[in-house]
């Protein structure tokens, strides 16, 4: 019984690895956003920190991604927020026994300054998400989960603050 119990946290262990190895390559993710996100590629979405207490995404200032109003537009920033918390939960479900399904089920976004540099994204509900998605295989219902994401600007102020709300049922 011990050595199935550790089998199975090795097992665990090399899937983490493996997703970490993938979102820390910058070359890897590129390859994962060109067949996944390419919206994210173009906007020039970067994970800038994954690790146990969470995941930094940023979002550059530039051409392709300024309003009229000489700052970021919104929907790059709701990228890159929604990638931060999205990585951690993606992250979650990939480790779960059992398939699960996840998904967006409502955000709410509060642009607090206006974005005009890059923006990085900090998500630090990594340890949340996964007893979210443990809940949900031993619950047989779905659970939802409020994953809060903050954006700095390269100062350290914080430009914008979202809240995801991820819903996760088991398969």
């Amino acid at each position: 019984m011990d050595q199935a119990l550790i089998l199975m946290e090795k097992k665990a262990h090399k899937k983490e690895a493996g997703f970490a190895r993938l979102v820390l390559s910058r070359w890897r993710m590129k390859l994962y956003m060109l067949s996944k996100l390419p919206l994210g590629l173009i906007a020039g979405l970067r994970v800038d920190r994954y690790d146990a207490g969470g995941a930094s995404v940023s979002v550059p200032y530039r051409y392709i991604t300024k309003n009229p109003f000489r700052s970021v537009y919104f929907a790059p920033l709701s990228m890159a927020a929604d990638l931060s918390s999205g990585l951690l939960a993606l992250e979650a479900v990939q480790q779960a026994e059992k398939p699960v399904s996840m998904l967006v089920m409502e955000m709410h976004a509060y642009y607090l300054k206006k974005a005009k540099s890059r923006i990085t994204f900090r998500c630090n509900d990594r340890q949340a998400l996964q007893k979210t998605v443990a809940a949900t295989l031993n619950s047989n219902e779905g659970q939802t989960f409020v994953s809060t994401v903050e954006g700095f600007d390269i100062q350290g102020n914080s430009v914008a603050k979202f809240e995801i709300t991820w819903t996760f049922k088991q398969k």
